[in-house]
């Protein structure tokens, strides 16, 4: 108990230099936002050439059915990718990496984040039947605080949920994803269409879990996860050009040798399971990433918010007043020497 006491209780006297000091790291922003920008229309050029392969791949063998086939994809592309992947970049997040110069404004920013959150929440509880993301004993807390602009009752109350119910529904979200990701790549016999599949149901986990907390990682976090999908997309891509099953299938031994179909199909299953297994695993990878930054950025926000913020500008208007008064009374500067 008393070591609780100690490790707990520095956190909430925390000055903003010592914030500064602790959890603070140097980031090029602008630098941050260009590259998400850079990795996010890599994916979307890789997705892009994926469904344009597939494409021209049935274009060779119908031309009709190519033109139709090119027309489904490109409609897929724009809901399933450009819609998504705005979606993420509009949603708002918490400023958390600051300064002595920045953390007033950060703090009034994450205030006006919280009280976004909480309305969105309160909504989607209200409008949205059966949805079962949150608690709606913890949210009818939340509707009172919000009514009250009690911020401590707001943040308690968002706290509860992202510990409680919303970890529970994105962990829900994840295993669903995942399976969904594992089963289309052992259905699907080809790279184009495993790793278009995977980016598509990576992003898509992404904005369901960015939807649910109602917010989303800062852009360096954001960077990070763009390029995860990105590679588990060219991952899924070598998966299906490479036959990995036919190397366990040779460990196999004599069993099947006499028997050539029956060592085909065995090549075949493991081939697509493995596959699959690898995709699914790789997309729950990418799920509790997402998790963790944002309950990361949370708890951080939660710190800044309680810390003390010296040299204020109010503090800085009275100094500044003083003086004006002084010189106004004609009391002389006192001379150096």
């Amino acid at each position: 108990m008393k070591k609780e006491k100690k490790t707990q209780q520095p956190e909430g006297k925390l000055t903003i230099y010592e914030y500064e000091q602790k959890y603070t790291k140097r980031q090029n922003v602008r630098g941050a936002k260009l590259l998400l920008h850079i990795v996010a229309a890599a994916l979307g050029i890789f997705i892009f050439f994926c469904l344009f392969s597939l494409t021209m791949k049935v274009f060779e063998i119908n031309v009709y059915a190519g033109a139709g086939t090119g027309a489904a994809c490109l409609v897929l592309y724009v809901f399933v990718f450009i819609v998504p992947t705005v979606k993420i970049f509009k949603s708002d997040y918490f400023i958390t990496n600051v300064n002595a110069h920045t953390a007033r404004a950060a703090k009034a920013h994450n205030k006006k984040v919280r009280r976004d959150i909480s309305e969105k929440i309160i909504d989607v509880t209200a409008k949205v039947e059966g949805v079962g993301w949150y608690d709606s004993a913890v949210v009818g807390k939340l509707a009172i605080a919000l009514r009250a602009n009690d911020e401590k009752g707001i943040m308690s109350s968002l706290t509860e949920l992202y510990t409680g119910s919303v970890k529970k529904s994105a962990k829900d979200l994840i295993v669903k994803s995942s399976v969904k990701t594992a089963m289309y790549s052992a259905l699907s016999q080809t790279s184009k269409t495993d790793a278009a599949l995977v980016a598509f149901l990576n992003l898509q986990l992404v904005k369901d879990i960015v939807f649910l907390y109602g917010f989303r990682p800062s852009d360096v976090k954001l960077v990070k996860i763009f390029g995860r999908v990105l590679q588990n997309s060219l991952i899924a891509y070598g998966l299906g050009s490479v036959k990995i099953g036919n190397s366990i299938v040779k460990t196999m031994g004599d069993a099947v040798r006499g028997i050539p179909l029956l060592g085909s199909a065995i090549s075949i299953l493991v081939d697509s399971s493995v596959q699959g297994l690898t995709n699914g695993v790789l997309t729950a990878v990418i799920g509790y990433q997402t998790i963790k930054y944002l309950s990361d950025e949370y708890r951080l926000q939660e710190i800044l918010d309680g810390i003390e913020i010296a040299e204020s500008e109010e503090e800085l208007a009275e100094t500044c007043g003083a003086i004006e008064r002084e010189l106004k009374l004609g009391k002389k500067i006192p001379q150096a020497g």
